[in-house]
């Protein structure tokens, strides 16, 4: 691709053809054309053929080394991105991208360039790139995959269970240890404290796999691990993460297989087809009943965030609802700060979204509801459940929030998971009790440094983010009417 790139630039700053560059090289043009798109790299006699023609050096035309204003471009191919993230996935061929990189090198290495600076700055690892690209993928398939669905429900047929029947613990255990040859051991962590976080750590041996269990785990994460590891068995996929730390992840290919083994899993352990009977059931309510959700998650024996993730996946599918966004966040009992760690957006980029170093809405459910948790005595096992009806005060738009808190063992943080459905006539329509008088509408925003509501009691920072842009506003409007008087 290097090369390919290097010969086309220098071609068009000699200002020859790909019928002059022919003529003089006397290689023909459909060749040369597809050594500038990457797809094929010339012998020596033909890069001494190349290099005569264009009276450069042979040494430093194979050079992989471009001139400086393409640095850019040479620090984004030589890095593990473009080798390691499966570009066809996004359909993107490989030598489109070069053919991209090579129409306006120059603007494109500026581009590039700007893309590397923000990353650093913001000191963006190629592991949350590769997360991000996770997630972009994931929204581009309203994070729906049948072929998953199908194996899910081979596997179920296969294996003999019945459709009204639930896949618990002891299956998974018992299935694992059996037909994969899994030893199942607790995780001791009394040697290695900083383990104590780690839900899950997987140790290929010859012959089993040692699959080790934190001790402080619920009988619901346990479930889910066991079901992630048999997704990897019956999936066949042999790249993978050995750990649920995250920390090892060293391609693209293997969040990939973890996303798949854990939908599998999700798949088997929250039948589409039981879900989604029940959750039209649910819809159909005339009023608001938290109980009956709470009570949905126990009879599926999932988490709060399993759960939500499941009906993403059957909402766009099954019930036309294909403008929602999933938000988790973590925050300390006691403390007022509270992070955004995971977030996915269905239909098109909703609010809330990451936004570094600013202070998220404090009227949001998301972080009402953590409050609510950390002011409760007795938390252990407990599960808040609120629903919200947000409408945003820049947009008009109103949403419904559904937000489960509780605090997620082995760590100590309080966690509310968050699942938002924009509400427009369609949905308001299947989802009855959104038209319930008990529901009262809150007006919230995006954060506190991008919010005109100055009146806010919630407010936790000046709005500095409005107040730049509307000087900047003021200033092009005063520039305008300078230049026309």
């Amino acid at each position: 691709m290097l090369f390919g790139l290097k010969l086309k630039q220098l071609r068009v700053d000699k200002k020859l053809s790909l019928g002059d560059l022919s003529a003089k090289s006397g290689l023909s043009v459909s060749y040369i054309n597809e050594i500038e798109k990457g797809k094929k790299y010339p012998k020596p006699d033909k890069i001494n053929a190349l290099a005569g023609a264009m009276e450069v050096d042979a040494d430093a035309l194979i050079s992989p080394k471009l001139s400086k204003r393409l640095e850019p471009i040479t620090e984004l191919l030589d890095s593990a991105i473009l080798t390691e993230l499966p570009l066809e996935l996004f359909g993107i061929d490989p030598a489109t991208l070069l053919q991209l990189l090579s129409e306006a090198p120059s603007k494109t290495s500026a581009f590039i360039g700007t893309l590397i600076e923000i990353a650093r700055n913001y000191n963006m690892s190629v592991e949350q790139f590769y997360f991000s690209a996770l997630r972009t993928y994931q929204e581009m398939y309203d994070n729906y995959f049948e072929d998953l669905e199908q194996e899910a429900e081979r596997f179920l047929s296969e294996k003999g269970v019945p459709e009204e029947q639930l896949i618990d613990e002891k299956y998974l255990t018992a299935l694992l240890t059996d037909e994969y040859h899994y030893q199942i051991q607790t995780l001791d962590d009394n040697g290695h404290p900083e383990l104590d976080s780690v839900r899950s750590v997987m140790i290929p041996k010859k012959g089993h796999s040692l699959l080790l269990l934190n001790k402080r785990l619920s009988s619901d994460q346990r479930t889910f691990i066991l079901g992630r590891e048999l997704g990897y068995q019956f999936l066949n996929l042999k790249k993978r993460l050995f750990t649920t730390a995250l920390v090892e992840a060293e391609s693209f290919e293997q969040l990939l297989n973890n996303y798949f083994a854990s939908y599998f899993a999700s798949a088997i352990l929250i039948k589409r087809s039981l879900l989604v009977s029940r959750l039209r059931d649910f819809f159909a309510l005339e009023t608001w009943q938290p109980e009956r959700l709470l009570d949905m998650i126990a009879f599926f024996n999932t988490t709060p965030e399993s759960f939500c993730y499941r009906t993403s996946n059957v909402f766009p599918k099954y019930f036309g609802i294909n403008q929602l966004f999933f938000a988790r966040f973590n925050g300390y009992p006691g403390h007022n700060r509270y992070d955004m760690t995971k977030e996915l957006h269905l239909g098109r980029k909703h609010y809330p979204h990451t936004k570094k170093d600013e202070h998220y809405c404090r009227r949001w459910a998301a972080l009402t509801i953590l409050q609510e948790l950390s002011e409760e005595t007795d938390t252990k096992g407990k599960i808040l459940c609120k629903a919200q009806l947000s409408q945003y005060a820049d947009t008009g738009e109103k949403y419904l929030v559904v937000s489960f808190a509780k605090n997620m063992a082995p760590d100590i943080q309080n966690v509310s998971v968050n699942m938002g459905i924009f509400l427009d006539e369609a949905t308001r329509a299947k989802i009855k009790f959104t038209s319930s008088p008990e529901f009262q509408v809150r007006e919230v925003n995006g954060t506190c440094e991008r919010c005109a509501i100055f009146s806010c009691k919630e407010r936790m920072a000046a709005p500095v983010v409005l107040q730049k842009r509307n000087k900047t506003e003021l200033l092009k409007n005063a520039l305008k009417q300078l230049v026309s008087e």
